[in-house]
């Protein structure tokens, strides 16, 4: 299995057209706090926050399939991961079909994309770029 990547305009509207669709977020609480989140509410859902690697050893979290276990994500889920630019997310869908996960999909440049020109996220691609709805935690 491979996990696709989609962009986050498409994201947006599996989770408004699916109502049993679920994106996770698996940045860890440092981005979370000062980066922002993704702001749901106009499609009736929140999103699922389980770090792919844990701040600040960044070691990855061996529990992340439990984690989406007890968040309530089932297996015919359709699972959309999010992290800053689409590694993390791809790394932590990929486990996730390992573990029993079948429908992941890669939220691809993630919530603030690559760099520009100047270093700076948020700005050519992502989450935050395409004008999709976020918030400051």
């Amino acid at each position: 299995m491979s996990v696709p990547d989609i962009s986050p305009r498409q994201a947006w509207e599996a989770l408004r057209a699916d109502p049993d669709a679920v994106l996770v977020d698996v940045r860890t609480d440092a981005e979370w706090n000062f980066v922002g989140l993704p702001d749901l509410t106009d499609v009736d859902k929140r999103p699922v926050l389980i770090p792919w690697q844990l701040y600040p050893s960044m070691q990855v979290n061996g529990a992340f399939a439990e984690h989406l276990h007890k968040a309530g994500v089932t297996p015919l889920s359709k699972v959309y991961y999010l992290c800053r630019s689409g590694a993390r997310s791809l790394a932590a869908g990929q486990a996730a079909q390992a573990a029993g996960f079948p429908h992941a999909f890669n939220v691809a440049d993630g919530f603030e994309g690559p760099p520009d020109g100047d270093g700076h996220r948020g700005t050519i691609a992502g989450w935050k770029a395409s004008g999709l709805p976020w918030r400051q935690r």
